[in-house]
C-alpha cells in the first residue's frame, strides 16, 4: 500500500510578518525560521499508524514551498515516513492552492498512490482548499474533517468518520484509492526519534522546480490588506470602587442588560 501525506511548511509569525506604515506586510527570505503545520502533523501520524499496522506499506510526503521548507520533510522522516518530494517554489506561489494542488496532482497521478492524507487547513492560509481541489484535480474520492478511520482487512475500502457541524458524525465506506483530510485531535503527533532523525538528515529528498510542473494559473488574485475596521470602543470606568460600581450599574440598565 502507498500513501502521500501533503504537508506544509508555515512561517513563524515572528519572523515573518512586519507592519508597515498602513498595511502589514509579509516579508519571507532564507533566514526565516519555518516548520511543519500543525494540522499537518495529525495527517502524518495518522499515516504512520497505517504503516504500523499494516505490512508493506510505504509512506511519501510531499511540500511545496522555499529552500528552507525541507525541514519539515525530515521532521515527517523522523516521525516515520519513508521519503520525501520537495516542489521548490516561491513561499507566496505555495499558498495558492490552485497552484499547489496542479503541482501536487501531476506528481501524485504517475505514481498511483491507494490513499492520500492532508491536514484539514493550514495555519498561514485557513482556506481548506488543497485536499478537495487535489481529489477533482485525480477524481479521487474524499472525505474531509475525519475525526477516525479504519481500513477494511481486504485493503479495498476505508472506513471514516466525519465531523459536522452540530455535533453530527457522518459515518462512511470509501473505496481506495481516495483522499482525507485529517481534522486535528484525530490522535497524538509523536515526536521523532533521534535514530529516525538522523536517517532523516541522511536520506535523498527528492527536488523537482514548480516551474517544471507549469502549475495551473489561479484564478485567486491578492486585491489588498488592510487592518480589521474598529467598529466600537471600549469604556474605561475611572473613580473609587463605589463610584465604577455605579456607573457600571447605570451603563448596564442604560443598555436594558438587567
Amino acid at each position: 500500500m502507498k500513501i502521500l501525506v501533503c504537508i506544509k511548511a508555515v512561517p513563524d509569525p515572528e519572523h515573518a510578518i512586519y507592519t508597515g506604515k498602513e498595511i502589514p506586510e509579509v516579508k519571507m527570505d532564507d533566514s526565516t525560521d519555518m516548520r511543519m503545520n500543525r494540522f499537518d502533523e495529525f495527517a502524518v501520524e495518522e499515516a504512520v499508524l497505517i504503516k504500523e499496522s499494516s505490512q508493506e506499506t510505504i509512506v511519501d510526503v510531499i511540500t511545496m514551498g522555499p529552500e528552507n521548507a525541507q525541514k519539515v520533510i525530515k521532521r515527517a522522516i523522523g516521525m516515520g515516513a519513508d521519503s520525501g518530494i520537495h516542489i521548490l517554489s516561491d513561499y507566496h506561489i505555495s499558498c495558492d492552492a490552485v497552484a499547489v494542488s496542479s503541482c501536487i496532482a501531476q506528481i501524485a497521478n504517475e505514481k498511483n498512490y491507494d490513499l492520500i492524507l492532508c491536514g484539514i487547513m493550514s495555519e498561514d492560509m485557513t482556506q481548506f482548499a488543497v485536499g478537495p481541489m487535489l481529489a477533482q484535480r485525480l477524481s479521487l474520492p474524499w472525505a474531509t474533517s475525519v475525526i477516525h478511520e479504519r481500513m477494511t482487512p481486504d485493503v479495498q475500502k476505508i472506513y471514516v468518520e466525519r465531523e459536522l457541524e452540530g455535533g453530527i458524525t457522518a459515518m462512511l465506506d470509501i473505496s481506495l484509492p481516495a483522499l482525507l483530510t485529517i481534522q486535528s485531535g484525530i490522535n497524538e503527533p509523536r515526536y521523532p526519534s533521534l535514530s529516525n532523525l538522523l536517517r532523516a538528515n541522511k536520506s535523498r529528498i527528492t527536488i523537482i522546480a514548480a516551474e517544471a510542473l507549469q502549475p495551473s494559473e489561479s484564478f485567486c488574485r491578492t486585491v489588498g490588506y488592510s487592518y480589521p475596521e474598529k467598529k466600537r470602543d471600549g469604556l474605561v470606568l475611572e473613580g473609587t470602587t463605589q463610584e465604577k460600581a455605579e456607573m457600571l450599574l447605570h451603563i448596564l440598565k442604560e443598555k436594558t442588560l438587567i
